[in-house]
């Protein structure tokens, strides 16, 4: 996506902001802007273009520690990116700033065309689409399987007042299409706490499919799996191509290999910016990922 088009993104969003002036919190809190006052979103991320995701120039430091240095990327409407790179390249600091928890101190970062997700608030980012799994996976260990989908799709913490009312036949037919993707049919009526850490792993990525991200974002996903079970994270996320977005971050090169089939692009970030980008047999003759990362 060029520039020009994210300003005109920009300027749409601009005429917003102008009659709203007052109302957005113009502090600082540690040395990152604060969220912009809410706006209205009504129709949505605008995927016309083709791009998904849009990331220009984001730089975020700690301490005078660059985490993100002017980091640049995009991922179109419908892909499966995998993003590698070493400790500390920035992986997680880079899902931070898309999903709202990290402010940058300067870039831009769009959701579509049209969305400025630096002008949304944390809570607002999830609302609008976008789903974040982080590594350890986070359920309910004393409710079922299906009650923990449940509680995701209704958007609901108030664990008693969902558990009391009654699904209607779309919102069960809805809980039933996602057991069967992420291989839990036949454990719903399981307590969660019994269930393997693939599964627990699955479960999470399920109460994420519920709410039907646009885009999801996918922390070290098959970490602690077996092979079984990484085998069908992968075919799991080759069968949610297409219907969303999906940024897999990993370290697990064999599991990369098994999403990209030679045919999918691959990031790889070093120092809080990209590295190399291309298909995986590319950037793994790449001789500074070699020596960066991959190893000789």
């Amino acid at each position: 996506m060029t520039p020009d088009l994210m300003e005109a993104g920009a300027r749409r969003l601009a005429a917003y902001q102008q009659r709203q002036a007052g109302m957005g919190r113009n502090t600082e809190s540690g040395g990152r802007q604060a969220a912009y006052g809410r706006l209205r979103d009504d129709t949505g991320p605008d995927f016309a273009h083709g791009v998904a995701l849009y990331l220009e120039d984001v730089t975020v430091s700690f301490d005078g520690f660059k985490a993100l240095n002017a980091l640049s990327l995009s991922v179109d409407h419908g892909e499966l990116r995998c993003i590698i790179g070493p400790n500390g390249a920035g992986k997680t600091t880079m899902m931070d700033c898309i999903t709202g928890k990290t402010r940058p101190d300067a870039g831009r970062i769009f959701f579509g065309s049209t969305l400025d997700l630096l002008r949304h608030t944390e809570t607002e980012i999830a609302q609008l689409g976008i789903g974040r799994k982080f590594q350890k996976p986070t359920v309910y260990e004393a409710l079922s399987v299906f009650e923990n989908l449940e509680l995701a799709l209704r958007g609901d913490r108030r664990v008693r007042a969902v558990l009391r009312s009654r699904l209607d036949g779309a919102q069960r037919d809805r809980l039933d299409e996602v057991l069967t993707l992420i291989h839990l049919k036949d454990q719903a009526g399981r307590t969660a706490g019994l269930l393997s850490h693939g599964q627990k792993q699955w479960l999470e990525i399920g109460m994420l499919l519920v709410q039907d991200p646009k885009l999801l974002l996918l922390d070290e996903p098959v970490a602690g799996m077996t092979d079984e079970e990484t085998e069908r994270t992968a075919e799991l996320f080759l069968s949610l191509e297409g219907r969303h977005s999906l940024v897999v971050v990993e370290h697990d090169m064999h599991f990369v290999d098994q999403l990209t089939q030679g045919r999918r692009k691959v990031t790889v970030l070093h120092e809080g910016g990209v590295l190399a980008e291309g298909l995986l047999a590319e950037v793994q003759g790449n001789e500074k990922v070699v020596e960066v990362y991959l190893g000789r």
